[in-house]
């Protein structure tokens, strides 16, 4: 791949991993409530309904799970910038093939081309994160 291109995919791999920092960081605020701009939803002269509880269990369970993917989604666009460093962006980390600039126009922080990343998922296993 030409340092032009490298260069292109660099800044949107930057721009992504700003970003995603930001959505992390509020997420985790929302997540352990420290979020100072909204008012505490129960003080202590209201009385808790379990259902209340449940919810805000659920909610917290369910933004950990959102941060947690994007901490993962961070992490590969990580491993893309580094390999842009290497000059090895754009090259399969599997098979050493040539990734198509369409998979990495859609998935810029894609490590693998399409034939390796169907066959490492048949290997693991489809399994979505939430059921795990």
């Amino acid at each position: 791949m030409k340092v032009a291109e490298m260069r292109a995919y660099c800044k949107v791999l930057e721009q992504l991993r700003s970003r995603l920092r930001g959505d992390v960081n509020t997420m985790a605020d929302a997540a352990l409530g420290t979020n100072t701009d909204e008012p505490s939803r129960h003080s202590s002269t209201m009385p808790v309904h379990m259902a209340d509880i449940g919810t805000d269990a659920f909610e917290q369970e369910f933004t950990l799970t959102l941060m947690e993917n994007e901490e993962d989604t961070l992490q590969l666009v990580e491993e893309a910038l580094a390999r842009i460093n290497q000059k090895t962006f754009g090259t399969c980390v599997e098979c050493k093939s040539t990734i198509p600039k369409k998979r990495l126009q859609a998935l810029p922080y894609a490590p693998t081309c399409i034939r390796c990343a169907e066959r490492l998922e048949q290997n693991q296993g489809f399994q979505p994160r939430l059921l795990r």
